[in-house]
């Protein structure tokens, strides 16, 4: 039992240290209007296990200080990434349909991430709304929905994720 939970711990601590380092190193293109958080990729390790979602939950809270939005990214930023992991999860739990509901899955970052973080950029930056959303929500769209699902379609199968078994 003691070895399950330190291995919990050690995947939860590498994966909210991963996601750090990926959106710092890249944070010229990781922050603002127009984002392509790289490490966003990510949030689909949820799909496979929901031991993810606090690490990735993690991660963007320790990121998003770094954020020019400041103390309310690191708020609602994080709250917006963690309805998006568990979204994803559940979406996997009741979704059997392998491929598509990863991709279905996929799609709540958009969805969070755009009216959030959209709203987060109105609020502080006097940002056009719609055109803040619909430009994170793009971003998201991009780097989770077309280079992630792919991505993650492969390592699930390279790796043997639980998950493999609804042959993604």
């Amino acid at each position: 039992m003691r070895n399950n939970l330190t291995s919990r711990l050690v995947k939860t601590a590498l994966v909210a240290a991963i996601y750090v380092a990926i959106t710092l190193i890249i944070s010229p293109i990781a922050y603002g209007n127009i984002q392509f958080r790289l490490s966003e990729i990510l949030v689909l390790l949820s799909f496979a296990d929901p031991l993810y979602i606090l690490g990735l939950t993690l991660g963007c809270f320790v990121a998003n200080f770094n954020s020019p939005l400041g103390p309310i990214d690191v708020g609602l930023g994080t709250f917006a990434t963690f309805l998006s992991v568990s979204s994803i999860y559940f979406t996997s739990k009741y979704m059997k349909n392998g491929k598509m509901s990863l991709f279905i899955a996929s799609l709540w970052p958009t969805i969070f991430n755009g009216i959030i973080v959209g709203w987060e950029l109105n609020f502080m930056f006097s940002l056009p709304l719609t055109l803040s959303i619909l430009q994170v929500a793009l971003g998201e769209f991009v780097v989770v929905s077309i280079i992630g699902v792919p991505v993650m379609s492969k390592l699930f199968k390279k790796y043997s994720f639980k998950v493999t078994e609804r042959a993604v």
